[in-house]
């Protein structure tokens, strides 16, 4: 590993403009307006490569619906709204992403998923979500979140507190890769800099220990690749936990 600074200083040093707004602060500013139109691209084309294992995980949704048969979802870092299609008719939706300039896509998809129904649209991140109360959600989700959160645990603490007791929190994430493998080399060599063009996204999180270590009474986790298998974030976990 010892190949691994050098290697990312000549990327920082090739990026050296962009690091330097990013220094000035411009260019997370520029980004974040940038980011959504890029993800309407690039989303539904990631959406066909894990479509089966979505369609599989979100399958059980229905099973963790309140006594009054309506299901509570609460998606954080909802982005253009990609999972819309997968969840029940009748969900009950509460919308968060720390983006607002997500909003137009988001409704878009909404417009093509008229089976949901928007209850609220909330500009938060996921360390903080004090606008919906203890207890109030049956489902939580977050898909390729994780990987661009501050803070994991507190947000792992926040969806232990908005979950019903019960209630489950589904998850599909891109995380490190094995330590012995070149995977997991070219992920440290790339992190640095895959920030900038990830809207703060880390290649090599270790998501699911973050998850082993937090209160859930049951976690359903298992490894999954995502093609091309050479690409950084090709290695995933999936799965869903019960508080």
């Amino acid at each position: 590993m010892e190949l691994v600074p050098f290697l990312q200083r000549c990327i920082q040093l090739l990026l050296l403009p962009i690091h330097v707004l990013a220094c000035l602060g411009l260019w997370d500013s520029f980004y974040k307006k940038v980011f959504p139109y890029i993800m309407a691209k690039v989303a539904p084309i990631y959406n066909h490569k894990v479509y089966k294992q979505k369609r599989e995980l979100f399958s059980s949704l229905r099973k963790f619906a309140g006594p009054s048969g309506q299901l509570l979802l609460l998606e954080i870092g909802t982005g253009t709204g990609t999972n819309f299609q997968f969840y029940p008719p009748g969900c009950r939706l509460t919308c968060t992403d720390p983006n607002p300039n997500f909003r137009k896509f988001l409704l878009k998809s909404l417009s093509e998923n008229r089976h949901l129904k928007l209850e609220h649209l909330m500009v938060a991140s996921g360390e903080d979500l004090h606008q919906i109360r203890d207890g109030t959600v049956d489902v939580v989700v977050c898909t390729l979140v994780l990987c661009s959160v501050t803070n994991i645990k507190k947000v792992l603490m926040e969806v232990l507190r908005v979950l019903r007791l019960g209630g489950a929190f589904y998850f599909l994430e891109h995380v490190a890769a094995d330590h012995s493998s070149w995977t997991y080399f070219w992920q440290k060599v790339c992190d640095p800099v895959w920030k900038y063009f990830g809207d703060g996204c880390s290649l090599s999180r270790e998501t699911q220990k973050e998850l082993e270590k937090t209160n859930f009474s049951e976690l359903n986790l298992r490894r999954i690749h995502v093609t091309p298998y050479w690409i950084p974030t090709s290695p995933h976990i999936i799965g869903y936990a019960v508080k």
